[in-house]
C-alpha cells in the first residue's frame, strides 16, 4: 500500500493579536509536556498571546474551555491530554464525552484545536505527541489558529443605526 501524505495547511497570519488559552490534563505528565511544548511553539511562531491552565482529566478539558469561553476574553483555545484504552469502558466514555463536548463548544462558536490523544498504548501516546513527531499538541494549535482566522474573516460587517446620511450614500 502507497503512503499518502498529510498537507498541512499555511500558518495563518493576523493583523490585530490573538490571545488563546491550553487547557491541558497533565495525567500523563511526561506526553503533556511535549504536546504543551509542540502547541506552544506553534503559537509563538503565529506570534499569539497564550496562557495555559491545567485540569484533571480529559473530561474536565471541555467543561474548563466553557468557563473560559462564556467569562473571559480568548479567541481561541487548545485542548491537550492523553486517554489511554484500559481494562474498562472507561476509555470510551472519555473519548466519546469530551470530544462531542468540545465540538457542541465549537458549534457554539468556540475555535477550539483537539489535541486530546486517544490511542491504545503508550508507544502510540509518545509517537503522536513528540513535537519532532507527529506533533499533534502543534497540530491542535494550528487548527485553533485556522478557526480564529476564519472566524475573523467571517465576522460580519459594522452596520450603523439603521439610516444612511447623504454622505454616506
Amino acid at each position: 500500500m502507497a503512503s499518502i501524505s498529510h498537507y498541512i495547511m499555511p500558518r495563518p497570519e493576523f493583523s490585530e493579536p490573538v490571545k488563546v488559552l491550553i487547557v491541558v490534563s497533565p495525567y500523563y505528565k511526561e506526553i503533556s509536556e511535549d504536546q504543551l511544548a509542540g502547541a506552544r511553539a506553534e503559537l509563538d511562531a503565529a506570534g499569539a498571546e497564550h496562557e495555559t491552565v491545567e485540569v484533571p482529566g480529559a473530561l474536565e478539558i471541555p467543561t474548563a474551555i466553557g468557563f473560559a469561553y462564556r467569562q473571559a476574553d480568548f479567541d481561541g483555545f487548545v485542548a491537550l491530554g492523553c486517554v489511554i484504552r484500559g481494562e474498562t469502558t472507561h476509555y470510551d466514555t472519555v473519548c466519546n464525552d469530551s470530544s462531542r463536548a468540545i465540538q457542541l463548544l465549537g458549534l457554539d462558536g468556540a475555535c477550539i484545536g483537539n489535541g486530546i490523544l486517544t490511542v491504545e498504548n503508550t508507544e502510540q501516546a509518545v509517537v503522536r505527541a513528540d513535537p519532532a513527531g507527529q506533533n499533534k499538541g502543534g497540530g491542535a494549535a494550528a487548527a485553533a489558529l485556522h478557526l480564529i482566522a476564519l472566524k475573523r474573516q467571517f465576522k460580519p460587517a459594522p452596520k450603523g443605526i439603521g439610516f444612511k446620511t447623504g454622505a454616506d450614500a
